[in-house]
């Protein structure tokens, strides 16, 4: 999501002091890492230019001849690729319940829009169907959708704003579950008895340590264990019994408070909101009317795609934050180990174990699995090593003396316990992956360009640039297993811009520039995939001039190489990245196509920016990529 429209770049973070980590003079390099840059540090040898068209850059494993950058309304593939829209916003999902079309002047009510695609596709993943098999030509997507443009949305916008535009907003957010297909070589969404939408008005159980707590219950759920709706769906993640993990991370831009508390602050809740109004017809937004109704939100959500009639969880022991992702992996002990970014400017990266090992015999052992465990958040030290700092109450000062009540009140203000125990504030963590071979795991830092500014955080070794505005990806692995409490780290890559004269500016890439590094997932192979999130105020303008629309680019982690596979077209973020088993069909999101600079489209000139993909309204969408020889993605 675009960081101005969603306040990614307000700073919440009121602490000014340096973290543990801000000593500069220090190594950061380690065994088996690229030697990393601090500050002004350059690459030698790195390409003066923004684009190697047709690059084929070093001997390494990418096989396929980069795209130019581009600022044309169009998805751009190598050759030998194609790239084909297979779901987009509108879209009906296939359910047994109707199969209502999309209206091009946007008059779909909110009971259609509630059987229809949402929109601003985002994170997502495949699910092999059956269940347990390695399927490449028939699965489930489950799918996040962000938010929504209003300027889109209706027939005439923010104007005679009533509670049905409240419920049609309402249902064009959250998650959709749909079956796909290759029928004669062509992916498509069919008619399912799988397929549902589930939305800011779908119920769910809330479970971990924060359900049934005080803080939790309101009016229309005194119990504090079930709660409508799930929004602001942003990353996401997947589990080894087959369940999709979706984060809710800008729920706090739906809230309003007309005198906001320290725990509201914390989480950027004010007295306007940021314009989507939903509390003027839906009171629970409202926190003078429903206190408690905010700290039902920024959580990670369970929901089971293989059982329609399932309800999603909300799994409090998480923690809760801004989630930009939960990516999971299994210690050797068969422990869940979760990985998550809190994106937000000078937030935490944070990590949980869970308490009861993995069964890959009982699918229904493992249903509660996230429910109990310890959840840790990062410091990165100056000298290339780093702590995972246990968020426990009763540990590490977070106790009743300092203002922490309990387990439930360490997980519901994570942000608050991650400042008592000194936690590295971070540019922006965003998307986590992890490398399947090596354990080695990878988390955009999007930008920061407060980071050096008075009052604020200093640059330290794991973000050591002032005015941050190109981001970096980090790369740390555990001493000994994933569960462990100390790790080694380095920086994979800091972005920039080679043409520009600011030496602070042009980052390090070993081959095609970018900026703005969000989304992120190795593949099988170990490919590295990064995809850009360059605001819409910020494309091909300012520092960014000349770098055009948002990309998916490849890193060859064991080269450095990163070479641009794909732009997307005019004013879109690229989002959301999942394949086959057999890695021949990839998935990716086209998130918010055409939206222009002030982040909201004017509903009297809804093309102005862009009419992708199908020459009228722009419509997020999920494209197909394959090669067009049947080969595997990237290789």
């Amino acid at each position: 999501m675009s960081d101005n429209y969603c306040n990614a770049e307000l700073v919440l973070n009121p602490s000014s002091s340096e973290p543990f980590s801000s000593i500069l003079n220090t190594r950061l390099s380690r065994r088996g890492f690229m030697q990393a840059t601090v500050a002004t540090a350059m690459v030698t040898g790195m390409s003066a230019s923004l684009t190697a068209c047709g690059s084929t850059v070093g001997a390494g494993r990418l096989g396929f001849t980069a795209v130019p950058l581009s600022t044309e309304d169009k998805v751009i593939v190598p050759p030998g690729y194609r790239a084909d829209v297979m779901y987009a916003w509108g879209d009906p999902i296939g359910s047994l319940k109707g199969m209502p079309a999309f209206k091009e002047d946007a008059s779909n009510t909110a009971a259609e829009q509630a059987l229809q695609a949402g929109m601003h596709h985002d994170g997502m993943w495949f699910f092999p169907y059956p269940y347990g098999s390695q399927s490449s030509e028939r699965g489930l997507l489950a799918m996040n959708h962000e938010y929504v443009d209003d300027g889109l949305l209706h027939t005439d916008g923010t104007e005679n704003w009533s509670a049905e535009k409240v419920r049609k907003a309402q249902a064009a957010v959250g998650v959709s579950i749909v079956e796909v297909q290759n029928r004669g070589g062509r992916w498509q969404v069919v008619q399912s008895r799988f397929a549902r939408r589930i939305t800011a008005s779908t119920p769910m159980d809330i479970a971990g340590p924060a359900a049934g707590h005080a803080s939790m219950q309101t009016n229309a759920d005194p119990s504090g264990r079930e709660v409508l709706g799930t929004f602001s769906n942003c990353a996401n993640g997947y589990t080894p019994w087959g369940t999709y993990l979706t984060c809710e991370e800008n729920w706090q831009d739906h809230f309003v408070s007309a005198n906001p508390n320290a725990n509201e602050k914390r989480y950027g809740i004010n007295p306007k909101g940021a314009g989507y109004n939903w509390h003027q017809h839906d009171k629970r937004f409202d926190a003078a009317v429903e206190p408690n109704e905010a700290n039902r939100f920024g959580w990670v959500v369970e929901i089971d795609p293989f059982d329609p009639s399932s309800r999603p969880v909300k799994r409090t022991a998480l923690g809760r934050m801004g989630h930009e992702g939960a990516t999971v992996t299994l210690a050797a002990d068969g422990r869940a180990v979760v990985y998550m970014g809190d994106d937000k400017r000078f937030e935490y990266i944070y990590k949980f174990v869970s308490r009861n090992a993995y069964n890959p015999n009982d699918r229904a052992a493992n249903m509660n699995l996230l429910d109990e465990g310890t959840l840790y958040v990062a410091r990165f030290n100056a000298d290339g090593s780093g702590q995972w700092i246990e968020l426990s109450h009763g540990k590490n000062g977070l106790t009743a003396a300092n203002g922490f009540a309990d387990q439930a009140d360490v997980v519901i203000r994570a942000r608050a316990a991650g400042d008592k125990v000194g936690a590295t504030p971070m540019d922006r963590p965003e998307w986590v992956t992890v490398d399947p071979r090596t354990k080695e795991v990878y988390c955009t830092l999007t930008n920061n360009s407060d980071r050096g500014k008075d009052g604020k955080p200093g640059v330290d070794a794991a973000n050591p640039r002032k005015n941050n505005l190109f981001g970096q990806i980090i790369r740390w692995r555990e001493d000994g297993d994933s569960h462990a409490l100390s790790f080694k780290w380095d920086l994979f890559v800091q972005a920039g811009n080679p043409a520009l004269a600011d030496a602070n500016l042009k980052g390090n890439i070993k081959g095609d520039a970018f900026g703005s590094p969000d989304g992120l997932w190795i593949d099988p192979s170990g490919l590295l995939w990064i995809q850009t999130d360059v605001s819409t105020s910020t494309l091909n303008a300012k520092e960014y001039a000349g770098m055009g629309n948002n990309q998916m680019l490849v890193a060859d982690t064991k080269s450095g190489e990163i070479r641009r596979f794909l732009t997307g077209p005019k004013g879109c973020e690229i989002t959301g990245i999942t394949a086959t088993p057999d890695m021949k069909t990839m998935f990716i999101n086209i998130q918010h196509p055409g939206e222009p600079a002030s982040e909201r489209s004017d509903p009297k000139n809804p093309k102005a920016v862009s009419s992708w993909p199908f020459g009228g309204r722009p419509r997020a969408a999920t494209v197909v990529i394959r090669r067009t020889d049947g080969g595997v993605i990237g290789s």
